[in-house]
């Protein structure tokens, strides 16, 4: 089967294809296959194709197929979906041993599987798993009362559109921080308050941007992993979640300060995939490209071409 190897640490170029042996059934106890349609890109492959996590990846080194999110059918059957059926899902990157999804067929654990409805494409179902599931549990973690206010930065980002609109729906006030020109859209998916904040921006121009805010929040959501700054207007004894454990504040003013660290989610995605299929929550892809192209797509997506997910045809 084709594959997309990370052939050495380095710039996109180092992406190459490659074949490698079909998985067959039982070759990983318990895991079923799934053969690709789709596969999207995300910012996490692009760290680890650089050589960014390499001391955190330890013995784990190129060759490596990167890749988190897919879409496709299953080969196997698996609990509740027989063979054939259309599935989306994520998979914990570091647990398949450099086995990603830039591939034609993959293993997975049923448990991180969802079926995909009639009304959802492929490009579509592979945009949404990691962002939205990592972006619900997210505001989960925040675990705020309906009615509270919650700030949530990197809101034109992928991760963050998704945090605005699971923020929304569980009765939260958002006030949104997102690149210029994106108010409108922001406000779309139910941001009360939208702050531009340029890509970039210096730790002094996101403190005068946060001047504006009339009162303290009562939670952050950091998407855009902007740190310290934040703390500035968040209450005391609030709640910071960060999507990273990158440029976490020290806790203070009895404040609570953790990481989200994005798990596959069945009963969740499966609602999420529902939700797209109804209208009630919008993901965006990008572009489409095919899997011979995984370089290029790298490249676009460090240029921060386009807002939205980068898919990978299969």
């Amino acid at each position: 089967m084709r594959v997309v190897e990370v052939t050495a640490y380095g710039g996109p170029e180092v992406l190459r294809i490659a074949r490698r042996p079909e998985p067959e059934p039982g070759d990983v106890p318990g895991r079923v296959r799934v053969r690709l349609k789709a596969a999207s890109v995300n910012q996490e492959d692009l760290k680890i194709r650089s050589g960014a996590r390499a001391a955190a990846l330890g013995a784990l080194a190129p060759p490596l197929v990167l890749g988190s999110d897919f879409a496709g059918t299953l080969l196997d059957p698996a609990p509740g979906m027989p063979t054939g059926t259309r599935v989306a899902g994520f998979v914990p990157w570091m647990e398949t041993g450099g086995q990603g999804t830039y591939a034609e067929i993959i293993l997975v654990e049923p448990e991180w599987l969802a079926p995909i409805p009639d009304d959802v494409d492929y490009t579509a179902a592979a945009s949404l798993p990691l962002s939205s599931v990592t972006a619900r549990q997210a505001v989960d973690q925040l675990g705020l009362p309906s009615g509270s206010t919650v700030l949530i930065t990197g809101a034109s980002g992928v991760v963050g559109r998704f945090a605005v609109q699971h923020a929304v729906a569980d009765g939260l006030r958002v006030i949104a921080l997102g690149l210029p020109g994106d108010e409108y859209e922001l406000g779309v998916l139910g941001a009360a308050h939208v702050l531009p904040v340029p890509r970039g921006a210096s730790p002094a121009e996101i403190t005068g941007v946060l001047t504006s805010l009339p009162e303290p929040v009562d939670g952050i959501f950091d998407a855009a992993l902007l740190g310290p700054p934040l703390l500035s207007v968040l209450k005391d004894d609030g709640v910071f979640v960060s999507a990273s454990q990158e440029r976490m504040p020290t806790a203070e003013r009895g404040i609570s300060v953790s990481a989200v660290r994005g798990r596959p989610d069945q009963a969740r995605l499966k609602e999420m995939l529902e939700q797209v299929a109804a209208r009630k929550l919008i993901t965006r892809v990008a572009d489409v490209m095919p899997l011979e192209e995984a370089a290029e797509a790298h490249r676009r997506v460090e240029a921060g071409h386009r807002p939205g997910r980068l898919v990978l045809l299969v």
